[in-house]
Parts: structure tokens; C-alpha cells; sequence
């Protein structure tokens, strides 16, 4: 079945209109419902899908599974069996799911334990993470800060047309959608002073992005082509890649952000595959100057996402404050990967690379504070009439993503994350 023929289909469970979560998508996650341990589920409408329910029923028996990968508190064990695995077991839940099949829907018990209500469960990571690269693929935004940081000089550094850079974050400190943070502490040196100071960021920022989950291992030594990149990508989610600016201002010359980057990273917790984001592929940014032979790719490998971000001020409602674009990044993922592998890095299942801060080219597409508010000389004006240059106490980030093509439409949920005061 040709994923785009899935614009004829309608499924006999409730999906409102312009959700995230229609049979187009299928988008996997680990949720924990009442008593019962954590699983693996997929979402559909306002609810919840329990694939593990499904295999001990004999529903999933297609699949020839000799064990039930989905009773796990993580997606490993499932993407761990490989993209023919990840695309049969799609194929067989969107005809479980087709209105015209009988075969779960007129089985009320079965419907009853198998459709959990989203609301009612609490939803979890959705991968263990090894590993976590965040990567600095959008020109807008690395121009942007260029030219904050280097007003004299050319804005983009030597390389950045010629590498897809990149560095190691912190993967212990990834926690989903939900899941507060405390406002982090550090060094910082204030205008005009000449010792550092200690204490809490003035300067929390967000950082819009999406990650991709890394779905197969490629030995120690060995590389992995832009050709053969999605064969080893299970699939995408969104990532706020928290900042503290004021402490990486003063702590990352000459190695990188440290502190001001690893006391938190937030994702949500729906992973849309790269079967379902199939419909939304489009063309990236033109690159010039050309860039070397292994980076070089065929085909259309950047995909049409639209992102917003909202900010919610304690007590008060959600005000949209950015609207940008996956598509916008000028290294696309198989390039991304490429280069992670290039030197013979071995990567994990369930790693996470990041693509970094994806900015547009209009000041409302920035996807972060420090873009939005330029440094802070341009503070956000909130409905409430209060102002942001930065994070406050209280306030809570949302991020979204979802595509849209005629009448295709798939979504990747939320990330929202409350600063709570430092500790």
C-alpha cells in the first residue's frame, strides 16, 4: 500500500478534525495506564493504541514476532527490528484501523482494552538515549547570531558552509514533554565587570528544533552514506534544546556550551516515522559553495514541517510567539548522519541528533529569545501586558509540528516544559 493512497482511507475510531494523530500517522510512544506497566502504543484521535494488548490477542500474529517487543518501557526493542519490521507493522495497524475492518472494531471488549483515552494515561520517553548529538544546521539562525556576537566580522564562521557542525550533549538530562525544570545556575561575567559572578541565568532561552531517533547500529570504524542515512532513521520528534545564554556567552570559548546547555533537553513524546513523513518531502536550501563528495545527496531529503512555539505566562494563556519550518535547514538530515559517521563513529539505537535552532529568514520565524527579542533590546510584549527578553519563573514553552498536504495531515503533538526557580 502506497503511503500516499492513504488519502482515500477513514478509520472507524473518532479522530477530530485537524488533529495530529490521523491514520495518515500512526506515530509511536510509551505510555503507563492504571495499574499496568509501561508499553508501547500508538496514537489515533484521543486515544491510544495498545500494541501490546494487540499482540497477546493474537492481532499482531502477521508480524511473526516471537516475542512481545511492545510490553517495554521503551521503543528500542521494536526499532532494533529494522525497517521491514517498522513498515509491516505500520501497514497492519492502518488496515486494523480502516473503517470497512471489522475485525477489532466489532470486538467490544477487546476495543475497550486497546483503546486507552489519552487523556486518561500518562505518557513517558519514548526511547532510552545512548547518545546525543545537537547539530547547528539552520544559516538563518547561525547568521543571526553571528551577527550579534561578531558585529564586525563575517557572520558565518569559515566552515559553516562546509560541515554540518555539530557537538555532544548531554543525554541524561532529556526529559519529555511535562516534565518541569528548575532554572539553572552557573558562572556568568556581567557587562563591564571584571570577575565572574555565580548564581542562577538571567538569560534562560528555548531552542526550537527537531531530533531524529537513530533506528540502527553501524559498526565501530564504519560510515554511513546520505544514500543509506534513512535506512537507519526510525523516525523524528520535536526538541527544545534549553540554553542558558548569559553562562554559555561566558563559558564557551574555546571548547563549546557546557552548563549552559546540559541541565535539560525536552522532547515530546510521539515519534512520527519516516514512512508517515513520506508525503511531506520537499527540496532544501540551494548550497553553495558546493559541498564535498560525501556530502553530496540525491533527491528531495528535507521535509515540510511547520513548527510554532508559545509562550505561557503563569496565569495567563498561551500567545504564539514564532512560526518556522523544518525545511528552512540548510544541512538536511541524511547529511547530518553522513557527516556524524564519516570519521567511523558507531551509533546507537535510540540515539538523538538534533538538528540545532531552526530560524526562518522573518523575524517571526526566529526560534529562539535570543533571536525573537535580539538580545533582548526588543522584548516580546505578552497579552497580559507584561514583557520578555528571556524566561521567567512561571512561564511554560510550548512547542508544536505538524504537515499538511491537501487532505493528508499528521502531527507530532506538543512539547511544553514550566521553568520553576532555581533550587
Amino acid at each position: 500500500m502506497k503511503i500516499s493512497s492513504l488519502s482515500s482511507l477513514n478509520t472507524w475510531v473518532h479522530v477530530p478534525a485537524n488533529s495530529d494523530f490521523t491514520l495518515y500517522n500512526l506515530p509511536y510512544g510509551i505510555f503507563k495506564y492504571g495499574s499496568k506497566k509501561p508499553r508501547v502504543g500508538v496514537a489515533i484521535g484521543e486515544h491510544i493504541l495498545d500494541l501490546s494488548y494487540l499482540y497477546k490477542k493474537g492481532y499482531l500474529d502477521q508480524l511473526f514476532l516471537n516475542e512481545n517487543v511492545f510490553k517495554s518501557d521503551s521503543l528500542n526493542r521494536f526499532i532494533a527490528l529494522g525497517k521491514p519490521y517498522w513498515t509491516l507493522t505500520r501497514k497492519r495497524l492502518i488496515d486494523i484501523l480502516k473503517e470497512d475492518n471489522g475485525e477489532l472494531r466489532d470486538r467490544k471488549e477487546d476495543v475497550e482494552k486497546a483503546l486507552i483515552p489519552m487523556k486518561k494515561a500518562t505518557l513517558l520517553m519514548p526511547v532510552k538515549v545512548g547518545n546525543y548529538t545537537d547539530f547547528y544546521s539552520s544559516m538563518e539562525h547561525a547568521t543571526n547570531v553571528g551577527k550579534m556576537f561578531r558585529p564586525d566580522g563575517d557572520p558565518l564562521l569559515p566552515n559553516w558552509k562546509h560541515i554540518p557542525v555539530g557537538y555532544h550533549g548531554r543525554a541524561s538530562s532529556i526529559v519529555v514533554s511535562g516534565t518541569p525544570i528548575h532554572r539553572p545556575k552557573g558562572q556568568t561575567m556581567p557587562d563591564g565587570a571584571t570577575t565572574p559572578v555565580f548564581g542562577p541565568t538571567r538569560q534562560l532561552d528555548f531552542e526550537l528544533e527537531m531530533g531524529f531517533i537513530v533506528g540502527r547500529e553501524n559498526e565501530l570504524g564504519t560510515s554511513i552514506t546520505t544514500d543509506q542515512a534513512e535506512q537507519y532513521i526510525f523516525g523524528m520528534l520535536i526538541f527544545n534544546d534549553w540554553s542558558a545564554r548569559d553562562i554559555q556567552k561566558w563559558e564557551y570559548v574555546p571548547l563549546g556550551p557546557f552548563l549552559s546547555k546540559n541541565f535539560a533537553s525536552s522532547v515530546s513524546p510521539w515519534v512520527v516515522t519516516m514512512d508517515a513523513l513520506e508525503p511531506f518531502r520537499c527540496a532544501g536550501p540551494i548550497q553553495d559553495p558546493p559541498v564535498l563528495p560525501y556530502l553530496r545527496f540525491e533527491g528531495e531529503k528535507s521535509f515540510d514541517i511547520h513548527l510554532e512555539v508559545y509562550l505561557q505566562p503563569e496565569g495567563g494563556e498561551p500567545q504564539l510567539i514564532s512560526e518556522s519550518n523544518h525545511k528552512y535547514l540548510y544541512w538536511n538530515i541524511s547529511q547530518q548522519l553522513a557527516h556524524h559517521t564519516v570519521n567511523g563513529c558507531n551509533m546507537k539505537i535510540g540515539d538523538i541528533c538534533a538538528s540545532g535552532t531552526i530560524s526562518g529568514a522573518t523575524e517571526n520565524s526566529y526560534g529562539s529569545m535570543l533571536e525573537l527579542t535580539w538580545r533582548g533590546t526588543r522584548p516580546i510584549r505578552l497579552a497580559n501586558g507584561t514583557e520578555r527578553k528571556f524566561i521567567e519563573d512561571g512561564d511554560t514553552v510550548i512547542m508544536k509540528a505538524y504537515c499538511k498536504k491537501g487532505n493528508l495531515r499528521i502531527g507530532f503533538g506538543s512539547v511544553q516544559c514550566k521553568i520553576l526557580p532555581a533550587i
